[in-house]
């Protein structure tokens, strides 16, 4: 009877932490055990005995198989260096099986909501001491921090009577910047901003800018009589000025919590940084607490990971 009880704590206990569920093969297996072993006891016939063991053994064989094969696996998930939120990336799993001369069979890994990964890997066989690796989609909704995320292997394996289910939990920290593709206005303000530089940019530098027309009182210096002979108007050389043109990017922390325009307002700052830093444009980064300019002071990913955890202040600040 103590073994008994154990056996039924066991059970028990991986059926309430959700380790284990019972498939309809199950079921229906478990029905035909209690039949059998009601006509063995009403009947006592030793034929109906022996065939109530080989059941019962078939069934214990089964949650120790499936058990030891979900024994010593372990995972790595291989992210990229960067992420963005809701931009799809490419990443790689690594499943490696500890057991040096067991294998696993039938095999599957799902991630947990959090975790980015939300489609599910199918392993027919991973040898004993062997590393398999497949390569995934990840997808982030939010910006922010994330130190755990969840995996979940299981297997019905090997006679399909109960799903058996490991959790894993990963621990190491990763950044998740803003998302960084335009929205609704933000590409318009950009090129905005850039028709402002370029118009600043023009002046008498020593880099050939462009030929354009001729305008009132200017010297006729420049004056590019080849291209005036050609187009039968005056047209002159215009030269980029020597000195860089900087762009300050400031972000009001002084918002409600949860505030949406708060996160369209990181978004845009992140979206307009990133534009700018990539076409060469010096950048200046403000808030209340953070001031950094780019390239000079620190790259375009220390602004971003600035802002993938910034959060609003509600008390106003120096």
């Amino acid at each position: 009877m103590t073994g008994l009880g154990k056996i039924w704590r066991e059970l028990r206990l991986a059926f309430s932490q959700g380790r284990q569920h019972v498939t309809r093969a199950g079921m229906a297996f478990t029905a035909a055990l209690l039949l059998v072993a009601l006509a063995a006891f009403l009947s006592a016939n030793n034929l109906l005995f022996l065939i109530l063991a080989a059941m019962f053994s078939t069934f214990l064989i089964a949650g120790f198989v499936s058990k030891l094969g979900l024994a010593g696996l372990e995972l790595d998930l291989l992210l990229p260096e960067h992420i963005s939120a809701r931009r799809k990336l490419r990443a790689g799993i690594r499943v490696k099986n500890v057991k040096k001369w067991i294998a696993s069979f039938s095999i599957h890994l799902a991630g947990a909501a959090e975790s980015g990964f939300d489609s599910i890997l199918y392993f027919p066989v991973i040898p004993g001491g062997a590393t398999l690796e497949e390569s995934v989609t990840i997808y982030f909704p939010r910006r922010g921090a994330q130190r755990e995320r969840s995996f979940q292997f299981s297997t019905r394996f090997p006679f399909g009577f109960a799903e058996r289910r490991e959790m894993v939990t990963l621990r190491h920290e990763i950044v998740i910047y803003p998302c960084l593709d335009p929205q609704p206005g933000f590409e318009e303000l950009l090129e905005s901003v850039t028709g402002e530089i370029e118009a600043r940019q023009r002046g008498r530098g020593h880099d050939f800018y462009r030929i354009r027309p001729y305008e009132a009182f200017e010297n006729a210096h420049h004056v590019d009589w080849k291209a005036t002979a050609h187009t039968g108007s005056l047209q002159v050389r215009e030269f980029a000025r020597d000195q860089d043109w900087r762009v300050v990017v400031y972000l009001d922390l002084i918002a409600p919590p949860g505030a949406e325009w708060f996160e369209r307002a990181v978004e845009c700052c992140a979206f307009l940084t990133h534009r700018l830093a990539g076409k060469g444009v010096h950048v200046r980064f403000r808030t209340q607490e953070f001031d950094v300019t780019v390239p000079r002071e620190g790259d375009i990913h220390a602004v971003l990971k600035y802002l993938a955890l910034v959060t609003p202040k509600q008390d106003k600040m120096p």
